[in-house]
This record gives C-alpha cells, sequence and structure tokens, in this order.
C-alpha cells in the first residue's frame, strides 16, 4: 500500500527555520576553519575541531528541524534514538575529515576537491541514515537518480563552502557563504526527500501526521547548546572579525596555512643597542635595483 507524504506538515515555518539552522552552522564552521589559518599548528586543530562540530551540529539541526513537518498520513512515526545521534555523530566525523585536509592542505587543488568531497558526504549519510531512524508500520524506498543528485548538490555546496573559508577576507564573506551553504544543504535535504516513497506494510487503524514536537524537542537540545556555546567562543575572539596586520598579506591568499608565515619573533626588526630597529638584510632583498 502507498503511503501519503506531506513534508511541510506545518507550512512554510519548518523550512525556513531548517534553513536558518544550517545557515548558523554553516556560519560558526566557517569561520572557525578562517580562524585556524591564522594561527600555528599547535592551535589550529582545536579550532577545526569547533569548525567540523559546528557545522555537523547545524546540519544535524537543520534536518530535524525540516523533518519536523514530515508526515506519513496512514502511519504515525517513531525515531529511533540511537541511530538518530548515530547520525549526528557521523556527521561531526565525515565533516571533520574534511575541514582537516583542508585545514593543513590548503583550500586549492587536490586539496579542496578532497575535502569537498569527503564533507559533502558527510552531509549526506548524516541525512539518509537520520531517515534509517524513522520507523513506522512500512519502509522507504528511494529513487536511485534523485538521491545521486541529493549527493552531488551536497558535495559542490561543501566544496564552495570550504574555498570560500579559505579565502580569509573578513566577516561579511563567510557570512555570505553560510547563506549559500545553508541554501544548498536544505536544497540536498530536499531533494533527497523528493526521492522518498512510503510503503506500508498494510491498512493502518492508527491515524498519521507529524510527528509532536514533544518527540523531537529533546533530541534538538543538546546540538542547540552547543552551537550557542560556539557562537559565544566565535563572538568573543577578536581575530573573527579582523586578522593581524602583519599576517594578512600572506594569510588573504587562497589555501596558504598559517605555517608558510614568519612567526612574530622573526618578523620583528632587531634591535642594536638600545637605538632605533635596523633593517635585515632580506628586506632589502625585495627592492628594485633602482632603490639599491
Amino acid at each position: 500500500m502507498q503511503g501519503t507524504v506531506d513534508g511541510f506538515s506545518y507550512g512554510a515555518v519548518t523550512p525556513l527555520v531548517a534553513y536558518l539552522m544550517a545557515c548558523l552552522g554553516g556560519a560558526l564552521g566557517l569561520r572557525c576553519t578562517t580562524r585556524s589559518l591564522l594561527v600555528t599548528h599547535a592551535r589550529r586543530p582545536a579550532w577545526l575541531a569547533l569548525g567540523s562540530a559546528a557545522i555537523g551540529s547545524g546540519i544535524w539541526t537543520m534536518h530535524f528541524v525540516a523533518m519536523m513537518g514530515f508526515s506519513v498520513k496512514e502511519a504515525p512515526l517513531h525515531y529511533d534514538k540511537p541511530m538518530t545521534y548515530a547520525s549526528l555523530g557521523l556527521a561531526i566525523v565525515m565533516v571533520g575529515v574534511g575541514i582537516f585536509i583542508v585545514g593543513y592542505r590548503g583550500a586549492t587543488g587536490t586539496s579542496l576537491f578532497t575535502g569537498g568531497t569527503i564533507t559533502g558526504l558527510g552531509v549526506a549519510s548524516m541525512h539518509y541514515l537520520g531517515m534509517a531512524g524513522v520507523h513506522f508500520h512500512g519502509r522507504f524506498t528511494y529513487n536511485t537518480f534523485t538521491v545521486a543528485a541529493s549527493v552531488v548538490i551536497a558535495v559542490v555546496a561543501a566544496t564552495a563552502a570550504l574555498w570560500a573559508a579559505g579565502q580569509v577576507r573578513g566577516f561579511l564573506w563567510s557570512v555570505g557563504a553560510s547563506l549559500v551553504m545553508g541554501l544548498a544543504v536544505s536544497g540536498m535535504h530536499y531533494t533527497g526527500m523528493a526521492a522518498l516513497s512510503v510503503h506500508l506494510d498494510g491498512a493502518s487503524r492508527t491515524a498519521g501526521g507529524a510527528p509532536a514536537a514533544s518527540a523531537l524537542a529533546p533530541m534538538l537540545i543538546g546540538p542547540l547548546a552547543f552551537l550557542l556555546l560556539a557562537g559565544v567562543v566565535v563572538i568573543f575572539d577578536p581575530l573573527m572579525l579582523v586578522g593581524r596586520p602583519d599576517w594578512r598579506a600572506v594569510e588573504q591568499k587562497p589555501g596558504v596555512p598559517a605555517a608558510a608565515v614568519a612567526p612574530h619573533a622573526e618578523r620583528r626588526p632587531a634591535v642594536h643597542d638600545g637605538h632605533r630597529p635596523v633593517r635585515r638584510p632580506e628586506h632589502h632583498a625585495s627592492r628594485t635595483p633602482q632603490n639599491r
């Protein structure tokens, strides 16, 4: 028996809130990735891990906010909590792998392609594993072509977002990238939902409908609290809005890691006997022959 699916039981409310959640997670994650390019290798893993968790939590929250509006008319829906949380863990881990590749190898060439592909596959895997945790008296089937399209959308969106993060061009640049990323993640979700068909085991005697908010809200509290905490960290970090002047010329180039920038101690002019600073010989190497 074919089930009747409604993906917008609450109208435009759930798609809009879901989009905002995806944008929030993307913005925080991209800013943390940007911040990681401004520090040495010792501090970089912490920022990349925070960015991975922010993006993973954002897309996971987006998925289940959107699922609040999903219903099957003939059958009630239930969620398997272990599998639902496993989808969150999978998203964070796979997004993290992609972000760490870009964070250490640069947002260009093979590294960008590899990191974007892994991150996009993580987004898609989170979606379909989360759907596998939805239980009812029946089963889901998917159109292969539409599923493939949703995966391509996820990979392209992730690659574009990581490339934008590698540019390190300021706060507004990351906000714009997060808006595009949120749109792409939401598009991936609803493309995947368009591939879905519901087959019921038999005539159900229980009326279906969208899952009660009380069933999903407790699972969303943890990720939402984490996104709030990550937002506080980002807001109160001064380098989130402006970079250090002596790094900016090098680090605004796409994919240039912080390791390529000389440490402060090497970049400061030498002091000779308490007098005025003496320029190092290497500073003269860049002068034109006419100025020597």
